[in-house]
């Protein structure tokens, strides 16, 4: 038994943004923070699952985007820091979301300062998109990291893997099929058919979804939606189970709901993979997370 924490969506709380850094679509995206968004994200909400999680101490913890929300400099820094309280870089694995490239930037001094999350063993650190996918061994777990995150107009929350991130994926997914290993593909944007409206949907899921029916995999996880989240995809030997976990810093007043995370247990069940999923929610005190349901989900190949 292997058991690892799927998070997502946090948007930490906007640090003081300079009048310079609005001359662009960060200022539709400030206006949405100042009057919607923080009254649905709150620093105390995700602390009480970060705290409730700590407690569990699951072996690995995965995070699929959106750390921040406009893509200023200032965010990129203190998501870094929250990154490292979170874990160390061996024991937290990142895949970026559509916030997290609200607009055209330097690699170096954003994303690059998440490097560490997103570096596959033995490999460099990614210094551009080129980086991905990433693969990192965890116990019986390959887990297999995408970057969706592109720079959009206003109004648009959509993302794109690209013709040779899904080349570079394929080839990855068919060496690991060559090793007794359960294959967990990490991805920001949902990657099923109709996974999410067209403003917001991720543009070559359909070649996303034909790699898949080539070479397979075990578990899609993603985020972007904000709540739990089931589809599935088709393989050579099954469907795929893909599941969407809600905003871990979601307050149980904001409009979503509870947020919080999911504790994912993976266990060999004959050919397959059997993945039991406690969907934490927490409380309305904020005091820690109840597990709303259990899902029991069974991998391709059974």
């Amino acid at each position: 038994m292997f058991t690892f924490a799927h998070l997502s969506d946090p948007h930490l709380e906007l640090p003081p943004v300079r009048p310079l850094e609005l001359l662009s679509k960060r200022a539709t995206g400030y206006a949405s923070w100042r009057w919607r968004r923080r009254h649905i994200h709150a620093g105390e909400a995700l602390a009480a699952s970060v705290r409730d999680l700590k407690a569990i101490a699951p072996r690995h913890v995965v995070v699929t985007g959106d750390l921040a929300n406009i893509s200023t400099r200032a965010e990129f820094a203190q998501a870094r820091d929250w990154l490292h309280e979170l874990g160390d870089p061996a024991d937290v694995s990142l895949v970026p979301g559509n916030h997290d490239a609200y607009v055209r930037t330097g690699w170096g001094d954003t994303l690059g300062l998440w490097a560490p999350f997103m570096a596959g063993d033995g490999a460099s650190m990614p210094t551009s998109r080129e980086g991905f996918p990433y693969v990192r061994r965890r116990g019986p777990v390959a887990f297999v990291g995408l970057n969706t995150a592109l720079a959009r107009l206003p109004l648009f929350a959509t993302g794109t893997l690209g013709a040779s991130q899904i080349e570079r994926f394929e080839a990855v997914m068919r060496g690991l099929a060559d090793e007794d290993v359960c294959r967990v593909v990490l991805i920001h944007h949902p990657p099923q058919e109709g996974g999410a409206t067209r403003h917001k949907w991720l543009t070559d899921s359909a070649a996303f979804r034909a790699a898949i029916g080539r070479v397979g995999a075990d578990l899609i996880l993603h985020g972007h939606n904000h709540r739990l989240q089931l589809g599935s995809i088709g393989s050579p030997v099954g469907p795929v189970p893909v599941v969407g976990v809600a905003s871990t810093s979601a307050h149980p007043a904001s409009k979503y709901g509870a947020g919080g995370y999911h504790l994912v247990s993976v266990r060999r069940d004959g050919a397959a993979w059997r993945f039991g999923v406690d969907v934490r929610r927490l409380r309305e005190d904020l005091s820690g997370c109840d597990v709303g349901q259990t899902l029991n989900l069974l991998g391709p190949g059974a």
